[in-house]
């Protein structure tokens, strides 16, 4: 049986029970008192009848029921009793409504209490049936001489409880009725609410939430409307250092991490990415997205935190992994075409030429290399030179290393990541720029230094330049002058973020149709150079 319909079976029949009670509760609550509310009439009629003086002085006369009696009847039909009884001492009756038992005795046993001197209300059976009475004692000179017994027949006050009833009962159902409508519409709310779930599905979902929350490597914290937190996972709590057992949900959010932005996220309702944050002293990417619900309104906020150092180190992985097959791509390119170019001079039997295009090789190679380890020895930079110039060669693009590069003095706390990220985003422009040249003679220059306390890194192409229209705009992320590749646009944007994290500048001159030269200067020690957005210029006159 489904959620929905249990609720409204379960509310239903809880209703229908707790009506039956109310209405039998009502009934037996005003049966006592249409009993209490006649009983307390009928005494109070007797009373008044045994106090009138009229009575009181029938009881002397020869025949008192030829007085008593009028004035019994008379009374009788003005209050609606069914009968009023007046008996002297030994109950033999002076009035009732049936003038044949005038002078018989009082039946029902009931009068007891009242001849000595007692008014009293009782239930008793008289020859008229069951009945509700009050009875009130005649006394004359002190002494009682006889009795009012003023009556309503048990039957009549059954109508009278049974009327009520139907009201009640009428009440009770329409009462019932809406409570089952009500019923039907809470258990359908609660479905909508519950997005028409199970209790079962809702169980396997939580779980499995739970489950997926510990899987991720990303420490995840949500909160709600007011900054509380509602979701934490044990990545978090071992980001943030708190133990597992330590109950995070329901406290607010600024009490354990300051400085997140997460309840910011909640009142602007924008998303933010890739911001850095400090956390028991190490860096962290934060992601932070605000929480919609089905009327777009936000109802909170989730973070995700990623070390930078684990994000750096896949990077640094990467790249190298990047730059080892692109090398290995270029190379095998540029050897196959020699090797070919070899075994055509074999198959002329040009064995001379073939012998001087071996030795030419080789020697044009062991000598670039030798000039690498003594002038670049970092193998990580010279590597992924050595790979931007077999790049090059497939490309049909001249790259040369000015001779007087040297490159021996780089600080080992400059990331090598970093600077190959400046270096082949330099090449990799320079690249693109003499491609869409139409000069037959595609040139690109690469020259390092580490005299002095800077490292200088500059990049000399004979490209078609940079207009100065766009110049303002070149550093931008995703701006490009190129309509046919995808993934333009970003080079020179990444080659900035990487002269960011290592304090230096970057500066450009340019002339259109001519050629291009960027110069990088990265500080040995940071601190050195001036800040701000004089950080990237053009240095055209």
């Amino acid at each position: 049986m489904r959620l929905h319909t249990k609720l409204m079976l379960g509310i239903s029949i809880l209703i229908i029970i707790m009506g039956t009670i109310i209405e039998f509760s009502f009934k037996n609550i005003m049966e006592t008192n249409l009993k209490h509310e006649i009983g307390t009439k009928a005494l109070s009629v007797a009373q008044t009848i045994a106090n009138m003086p009229d009575i009181q002085t029938a009881f002397r006369a020869n025949d008192p029921s030829a007085l008593i009696q009028p004035i019994a009847e008379k009374i009788r039909k003005q209050v609606g009793a069914e009968f009023i009884v007046v008996g002297n001492r030994n109950e033999i009756r002076y009035s009732h409504p049936n003038p044949n038992r005038i002078g018989q005795k009082m039946v029902g046993g009931d009068n007891g209490r009242v001849f000595i001197g007692k008014s009293v209300i009782s239930e008793s059976t008289g020859t008229l049936g069951p009945s509700l009475r009050g009875k009130a004692p005649i006394i004359s000179e002190g002494m009682v001489i006889g009795v009012v017994s003023v009556g309503y027949l048990q039957t009549e006050i059954q109508k009278e409880v049974a009327k009520i009833q139907r009201k009640i009962f009428v009440t009770t159902l329409i009462i019932l009725i809406g409570s089952l409508i009500a019923a039907i519409l809470i258990s359908l709310n609660i479905k909508r609410a519950i997005f028409g779930l199970e209790p079962r599905e809702i169980a396997w979902m939580y779980q499995e939430k739970h489950a997926i929350l510990e899987s991720i490597h990303e420490g995840i914290i949500a909160i709600d409307t007011v900054g509380r937190i509602t979701v934490v996972n044990e990545t978090a709590h071992s980001i943030l250092g708190v133990p597992n057992e330590v109950l995070l949900r329901g406290k607010r959010i600024e009490t354990i991490l300051e400085n997140t932005q997460l309840y910011e996220v909640v009142q602007s309702g924008q998303a933010e990415y890739d911001q850095e944050i400090l956390i028991n002293g190490d860096v962290y990417f934060a992601n932070r997205i605000p929480i919609f619900d089905k009327k777009r309104e936000v109802i909170g906020a989730v973070a995700s935190f990623r070390n930078k150092t684990e994000l750096a180190n896949l990077l640094k992985e990467l790249s190298h992994i990047k730059a080892y097959a692109e090398g290995l791509r270029a190379q095998t390119h540029e050897y196959s075409n020699r090797l070919y170019t070899l075994l055509g001079l074999i198959q002329l039997g040009s064995y001379k030429e073939a012998i001087d295009f071996i030795s030419k090789e080789v020697d044009v190679a062991q000598g670039f290399i030798q000039f690498l380890m003594k002038e670049i020895p970092d193998p990580i930079i010279a590597g992924f030179i050595l790979g931007k110039v077999s790049l090059a060669s497939e490309l049909k693009i001249g790259l040369s290393i000015d001779r007087g590069s040297s490159f021996k003095d780089v600080p080992v706390e400059i990331s090598r990541d970093r600077l190959v990220t400046v270096i082949g985003n330099l090449i990799n422009n320079a690249f693109e720029a003499v491609r869409e040249s139409q000069n037959n003679q595609k040139r690109v220059t690469l020259f390092l230094t580490d005299l002095g306390k800077e490292l200088i890194i500059e990049v000399e192409d004979n490209g078609v330049g940079i207009d100065p229209k766009v110049q303002d705009y070149i550093f931008k992320p995703g701006f490009s002058t190129k309509k046919t590749n995808s993934n333009s646009g970003i080079g020179l944007s990444l080659a900035q973020t990487a002269i960011d994290d290592l304090g230096g500048y970057l500066t450009f001159s340019s002339t259109k149709g001519e050629g291009t030269i960027f110069t990088a200067a990265i500080p040995k020690c940071r601190g050195m150079l001036n800040e701000g957005e004089q950080r990237y210029r053009s240095v055209n006159s």
